[in-house]
Parts: structure tokens; C-alpha cells; sequence
């Protein structure tokens, strides 16, 4: 554990800081059991449980609902924790909701171009909820879904595993997909995603979380001041429905250009007809790295209020950036206050959006015998 990570600690541990909200098997900064408990019912009497991790000083929760982070506390530079993520305190606001706040994402993150896409010579239709498209799995995607959740410990982490089977034909999708979804926190208060899946028939798959963060505290304010740095000199322009184009434009001199550290803000405003179209920042940046073999740092996100800094680090050749802009003051989050545009941001690991119609672009298939794996981590520190 890095110095800084064990002065922050130390600090929380002075202040009489508990793990209270998480169990008391959590107290301290060590890995506990996974806490599981009733969160709520779904109107078919479904029960849906919030299962609770800590370890290393991270604090996490997690709804059996969508697989959805409805929690994420880390602490500031003094100590102090702050839930760091944007959710409900209920389960009939995730259900009725359309933001995607936390969820697992699935079969396919971000956008298919009018909801089909042809494999093997065969065209198939999608679940349509986004205008003419389909976005992120259809009206109801993984993010919908009751999913199977075990924890687990091992050595010193702490975890909890995800299972969801999609049927064949499922919004649309050709064959049955078997998904696991593993989140890991380890004792340096690291949180890993590693996803899996099989299927019995050749299909498209594109698996990531939508976790909208808030380094200075959900609820507490917008995120314009938070310092972003993405290791891409590449991102995919879109057309009007936010469908990328096809062109990898370089982003020197426009304010797509994050690969030196600037305040989110500094250029949202600035006119570019990217901008204008998304309303603000909802594109894939084009990873420098490219796929590998290993999760390779990609981001850094700092609030420079609190102190608190996420790094992410991926195995997939894009991320989607997107600051937040259609929240509109309509929605009343954990805390009890109200979201609006630029409360939270989302950085979705992934490959890119329209990948089935364009050759171009890295492929998303997934065969018989093949299995899909990818890992992000999210490391914290102040």
C-alpha cells in the first residue's frame, strides 16, 4: 500500500471513522466477509439484496438489480469518506429510471446504428431505445436484470461474483450467453471488474459498468473542476445520433484533447460542433494502446477540492467519456439531492460504439469456443 493510501487511513482511523455503513464485520481497513441484505422487492415480489464490501480502505455496495454499484465511499486527503458515485437510495427509482446509474452493461455497451447488425451473412434487429438505435442493450439490457451473486474471499481480497444467463434472442441477440462478472476489492483498495462470457452461437458482445462519479461527493456539486488526463490522441466523431461516423479524428488543438491534465469545464462551452451535437462531452476516446493483453493505465481523474484521484487502467481499446450532460434536475439521488447536467461523469471501458457495422473498428465477436474476458481496475488514492 502506497504511503499516501496509509497516511489517509490513518487519518479516517483518528477521526473515529467506521465502516458502520457497510457492517461491522468492515470496520477498519481490512477485507471482511461480503455483508448481504434485503434492499427491496420487484412489483412480481422478486426479492433484490445489496450485497456490501470493504477492503483497503474502499467501501463498496452492490444491488443484485442490474449488478449496479449503488455505493463507492473513499476518502478524502483528511480521511474523511464520501460516497463517490451518483444512485438512488431505493429500488423502485432503479427500475424506473433510465440513466443506467452503476449498472452492469450488456450484451452491448454504447450504440448499434438503427438497431441491427449483420454476422455471417445474417441481419439481425435490436431492441430500439435510443431514437432510430439501440444503446447499451436495448430497453432491457443487463442493466434490468436480476443477476445471481455469490461473495467471496480470497487471500486478501474480497469479492463478489455476477452470473446472468441471456437466452437466445434476447433483445434481439443471436445465441444464449452465459455472463460472469467478478468485482474485486484488494487490499490496496483497488476495485477490479474482470468480465467473462460464452456463447452457442456467433454474436456480438461489448460488456462494461456505468458508474457516474463524483470525486468530490455525490450530490455535493458538479465535476467542471475535476482534472481529467486520457492517454488517446484519437477519438470517433458522431453524427447526430451519436453514432460515430468512422473517422478516427486526431484531438490536437479542439478541446477533445485531454492527454495533458485541464478541468473538465475549461472547454465544454467552447462551440466545437461535437459539443454542440452531444450537448458536451459523450464520445469514445481512441486508446494510444490499442487491445492488450493487460489492463495498461488509460485515465486519471483528480478533484483537486478533496484530493481524491481515480486511475483506471484497461485492457480494451476505447473509452467512452461522458460528462453528464442530459441530467436535468428531475432526479433526486442518495443523498437527497438533485442531479443536474454535470453532477457526474462516466468513464465506460469498452470497444467502440457501432463496432458490428464497421469493419474498421475492432471487432466484437464472439464465437462458440471462444471465451470474451476483460478487466478494468480503479485505483483510488488522495
Amino acid at each position: 500500500m502506497e504511503t499516501s493510501r496509509r497516511t489517509i487511513i490513518a487519518a479516517a482511523a483518528a477521526a473515529g471513522v467506521t465502516a458502520a455503513t457497510v457492517g461491522t464485520a468492515h470496520a477498519g481497513t481490512g477485507a471482511g466477509k461480503p455483508v448481504k441484505e434485503l434492499f427491496g422487492r420487484l412489483a412480481d415480489g422478486t426479492k433484490i439484496h445489496r450485497w456490501s464490501l470493504a477492503n483497503g480502505g474502499t467501501r463498496l455496495k452492490v444491488i443484485s438489480y442490474g449488478g449496479i454499484i449503488q455505493s463507492l465511499e473513499i476518502p478524502d486527503r483528511h480521511g474523511r469518506y464520501a460516497n463517490v458515485s451518483l444512485g438512488y437510495d431505493n429500488l423502485a427509482s432503479y427500475v424506473a429510471g433510465t440513466t443506467f446509474f452503476g449498472a452492469t452493461i450488456g450484451r452491448y455497451g454504447n450504440r448499434i446504428a438503427g438497431g441491427r447488425f449483420t454476422l455471417d451473412g445474417k441481419t439481425y434487429q435490436l431492441s430500439v431505445n435510443d431514437g432510430v438505435n439501440s444503446l447499451h442493450g436495448g430497453a432491457k439490457g443487463f442493466n434490468t436484470k436480476v443477476w445471481d451473486i455469490e461473495g467471496f474471499t480470497s487471500g486478501s481480497d474480497v469479492g463478489l461474483h455476477l452470473h446472468y444467463t441471456s437466452i437466445d434472442g434476447e433483445m434481439g441477440y443471436p445465441g444464449t450467453l452465459r455472463v460472469k462478472v467478478t468485482y474485486t476489492l484488494t487490499r490496496h483498495g483497488d476495485w477490479r471488474i474482470d468480465y467473462e462470457a460464452t456463447t452457442d452461437k456467433a454474436t456480438v458482445v461489448n460488456l462494461t459498468n456505468h458508474t457516474y462519479y463524483n470525486l468530490a461527493g455525490e450530490g455535493r456539486g458538479g465535476i467542471y473542476d475535476h482534472e481529467l488526463t486520457l492517454a488517446a490522441r484519437r477519438f470517433t466523431p458522431t453524427d447526430a445520433g451519436l453514432i460515430p461516423t468512422g473517422e478516427l479524428a486526431g484531438v490536437a488543438g479542439t478541446p477533445f484533447d485531454f492527454r495533458h491534465a485541464k478541468p473538465i469545464g475549461r472547454d465544454i462551452r467552447a462551440g466545437h460542433p461535437q459539443l454542440v451535437t452531444a450537448k458536451g462531452f459523450d464520445h469514445n476516446w481512441v486508446l494510444d494502446k490499442g487491445v492488450t493483453a493487460r489492463p495498461e493505465h488509460i485515465a486519471t481523474l483528480r478533484d483537486p477540492g478533496s484530493g481524491r484521484t481515480l486511475k483506471i487502467a484497461t485492457d480494451q481499446p476505447g473509452v467512452q467519456f461522458y460528462s453528464g450532460n442530459f441530467l436535468d434536475g428531475t432526479l433526486v439521488g442518495t443523498s437527497g439531492h438533485t442531479y443536474r447536467q454535470g453532477d457526474g461523469m462516466c468513464l465506460e471501458t469498452q470497444h467502440f460504439p457501432d463496432s458490428p457495422n464497421r469493419p474498421s473498428f475492432p471487432s466484437t465477436v464472439l464465437r462458440p469456443g471462444s471465451t470474451y474476458r476483460t478487466t478494468t481496475v480503479h485505483s483510488f488514492s488522495a
